[in-house]
């Protein structure tokens, strides 16, 4: 009886999830950063977000 499991197929859903968490994270901070910092920084974090969100979008059921 073969009992192998294939998890390989679960990697690109977990990494995009454990990324899209870090960015959910650096934006909660923002508000701690100075101004030019969050202007700097926000478009980019939501840039990412949105491309992360898409990726996971396009994943194989």
């Amino acid at each position: 009886m073969n009992m192998r499991l294939d998890f390989e197929p679960l990697y690109p859903h977990h990494d995009l999830l454990i990324e899209i968490g870090r960015v959910e994270m650096a934006m909660e901070h923002l508000d701690e950063r100075a101004e030019d910092e969050r202007r700097a920084l926000r478009p980019r974090l939501e840039l990412r977000m949105h491309r992360l969100r898409d990726a996971l979008e396009h994943l194989p059921a």
